[in-house]
């Protein structure tokens, strides 16, 4: 059985762990596809609120699997990431990730689709692919600009220039950076607020952010319809409930 990628369930919380050390985590085609049915799933099911990604040992993901690379050059099979590429773009649901060392290549460009990313001391990131004679992809070439700005995004795509955890985090392209041993608890303590928050409220959230009206009149005017349709919702009206009887919100029957 193939185990290099460990799918687990808890909380309302799915994590997923690339899991094969000896490579450092490098991902292949098979790796690839665990990963996107994982999260298919996890977008799928209502008991699964939030989706986790790190990796297991000392490394992140050390990017693409080298002899995948040199089998899809030689057109020996389909491209690696061509379908998980699409569903992390479009995940609905929270996705955190805990970068627990080197994050390369696709390491990084993955956690552009990522809303939450807490980095270990140790983590640093790289995206190599000029040097590779490849190009960036998942959409990097337009995220790192946006994120980073023009000559940051330059330095880091055009040369390959590394990043480490603190400069990632002043930077904005990381949350926080925690101890290398405080990495998971921060992690599923993340997961698991945001688990315990309205479900439909988190995702219209997610999905505002991503991808709402462009400009601001029409922004205020999405929100307003949302917002209003919102105040009529269960979970609102189980959360006016609790403030007004002095207890804690409920919102675990809610999808």
């Amino acid at each position: 059985m193939d185990d290099t990628v460990v799918v687990t369930e808890a909380g309302g919380v799915m994590e997923i762990r690339f899991n094969r050390p000896d490579k450092k985590n490098a991902l292949t085609r098979a790796m690839y596809e665990a990963v996107s049915a994982a999260l298919e799933r996890a977008d799928a099911e209502p008991t699964i609120r939030v989706a986790l990604l790190t990796g297991t040992g000392d490394a992140f993901t050390s990017g693409n699997d080298v002899t995948d690379f040199q089998d899809r050059g030689a057109g020996r099979g389909p491209r690696g990431g061509s379908r998980f590429l699409p569903v992390i773009a479009s995940f609905h649901k929270p996705l955190i990730a805990a970068v627990n060392g080197a994050a390369i290549g696709v390491g990084t460009t993955m956690l552009l689709h990522c809303d939450l990313i807490l980095a270990a001391r140790s983590a640093r990131f790289v995206m190599p692919f000029t040097s590779l004679g490849l190009i960036p992809e998942a959409a990097s070439t337009l995220l790192v600009p946006r994120l980073l700005g023009h000559q940051r995004a330059s330095a880091l795509l055009l040369l390959g220039e590394p990043l480490d955890a603190a400069t990632a985090c002043t930077w904005g392209l990381v949350n926080r950076v925690v101890d290398d041993t405080a990495l998971m608890p921060e992690a599923h303590d993340t997961a698991r607020r945001l688990a315990a928050l309205p479900p439909q409220a988190v995702r219209l959230t997610k999905r505002l952010l991503k991808h709402g009206a462009p400009d601001v009149a029409d922004r205020i005017a999405e929100e307003i319809g949302w917002f209003t349709e919102r105040l009529a919702s269960p979970e609102a009206q189980e959360a006016f409930a609790a403030f007004m009887e002095k207890r804690k919100p409920d919102f675990s029957r809610f999808d």
